[in-house]
């Protein structure tokens, strides 16, 4: 028998898809018909990276992933060199942990999210599209598979990672391959969402959505700075519970906190977390 205060799965379900390196002006020119649906259902704010590490992939997608600051989870720097993941585990982990019968799946196009070395960030593993290259047919790759994934019904939980526009951001600068890169992963996140619809308990589940990246580019390409072009992220949610408006107080790890309210699972004091659920006590 399971105990009454133990969460169980009901309607909920949750996708949270990271696009890796895009910058806050830059989706603000490009079309993204899906990232501006799930926006106009709940909202979308820019985020600053925190200023404990350097704006880093390792650091940010980290902090997303564990709910706490990188002072905590110990990434730094991308070779993520002394980390602590083990003692922060991410919202899937803590979910599965949490929540009895829940499934979980990752798609990623980034090796430290799910390989052991130097990771891993999603501690239960996961499908890597590629070989680190982030090119055009890794994000494609890990596209087709989660629609595939998420079309079956067992899924409740999932994240999928897509590398290009920061490949992108690196090798050219902000520009207009830079601006393609960022509205090829909307059509990407298209192609997801199809899945999902395709699901067939799609009508008697309730979806949160939530589009996030991990920190922006110089105007000459590159980051790791201070600049503000280089610490602004953004949020894009939707879903029950997510305010209409852009709460007062927004930072990357309200995510995780927002993944585990999203299933009823009230965060333990010794888990430390830095984060709280979209719009509560804003």
């Amino acid at each position: 028998m399971i105990n009454p205060t133990t969460p169980t799965l009901g309607r909920n379900r949750l996708l949270l898809i990271g696009l890796d390196g895009v910058r806050l002006d830059t989706l603000r020119e490009a079309r993204t018909p899906n990232i501006d649906t799930i926006s106009a259902a709940g909202f979308f704010a820019p985020v600053e990276v925190s200023r404990q590490a350097p704006s880093a992939s390792g650091a940010s997608w980290s902090t997303i992933a564990t709910g706490v600051w990188p002072a905590k989870h110990g990434v730094i720097e991308n070779d993520f060199v002394d980390h602590r993941l083990a003692d922060f585990p991410d919202f899937l982990s803590r979910l599965r942990h949490e929540v009895p019968g829940l499934k979980t799946y990752v798609g990623v196009a980034w090796p430290p999210l799910v390989d052991d070395v130097p990771g891993p960030v999603y501690q239960g593993g996961g499908v890597l599209a590629d070989t680190g290259n982030g090119g055009v047919a890794d994000d494609d790759r890990t596209a087709v598979s989660a629609a595939k994934a998420l079309s079956d019904g067992s899924v409740h939980v999932s994240f999928l990672h897509f590398d290009l526009c920061d490949h992108i951001g690196h090798e050219q600068g902000p520009g207009p391959a830079y601006t393609a890169a960022v509205e090829d992963s909307d059509h990407r996140i298209g192609l997801v969402l199809k899945g999902i619809q395709a699901r067939p308990s799609y009508a008697e589940e309730d979806w949160t959505y939530v589009v996030t990246t991990d920190h922006g580019h110089r105007d000459g390409g590159g980051h790791g700075g201070d600049s503000d072009a280089e610490r602004t992220a953004w949020i894009a949610a939707s879903g029950p519970g997510v305010p209409s408006t852009p709460p007062r107080s927004l930072e990357q790890v309200d995510i995780h906190a927002h993944a585990l309210s999203v299933f009823g699972v009230d965060p333990a004091p010794d888990w430390q977390l830095d984060g709280r659920p979209f719009g509560r006590d804003d």
